[in-house]
């Protein structure tokens, strides 16, 4: 369940909200040496600024294919090559891409309230297991059951909090 709750902050770290963040190159992979590599095994991502990230290509006959990377990566950003490096320029949201954002963000946690729900079941079917092989009584089930739900309670809140937190964030920038 912490698993779950893990990938969904790196999902949302992933999305746009309109202030440049390293983590948000995180996804994009290079064609570099004959196979596909992370951005970060490449070159240097850092955030000069607010609204802009820079990629310093440590091989300089990379920079093309970071530059091609990084606009063919479904973000909707336009990089611009200084020599070794690359500057990712990012642009203010407007209300129609705030929305889409937002649909994105609620996808996920949906995503990780599955998983979450997932490993409850499969806690469940242990336990039924372990009821009729005789390792515990109908009273320790019982007992163990709710603490497996009272958990997938607590990380389902934890999954929504992180997801008003993230839209909120997305409509305020």
């Amino acid at each position: 369940m912490d698993g779950a709750l893990e990938s969904l902050r790196k999902e949302f770290g992933g999305l746009r909200t309109g202030r440049a963040s390293a983590s948000l190159l995180e996804p994009i992979t290079v064609e570099a040496y004959g196979q596909q590599m992370p951005l970060n095994q490449v070159g240097t991502i850092s955030v000069p600024e607010a609204r802009l990230i820079t990629v310093q290509v440590w091989d300089r006959g990379m920079v093309k294919a970071v530059e091609k990377a990084i606009r063919d990566g479904g973000l909707g950003l336009n990089p611009q090559t200084d020599g070794q490096n690359v500057r990712v320029p990012i642009p203010d949201l407007n209300q129609e891409r705030r929305a889409e954002l937002s649909k994105v963000a609620s996808r996920y946690a949906e995503q990780a309230r599955v998983a979450v729900r997932n490993v409850r079941r499969d806690g469940m079917d242990m336990l039924k297991r372990m009821e009729k092989g005789g390792d515990i009584s109908q009273d320790e089930h019982k007992t163990w059951a709710d603490e497996v739900q009272s958990m997938t309670d607590a990380h389902i809140k934890k999954i929504d909090e992180a997801l008003a937190a993230k839209e909120k964030e997305i409509m305020q920038v």
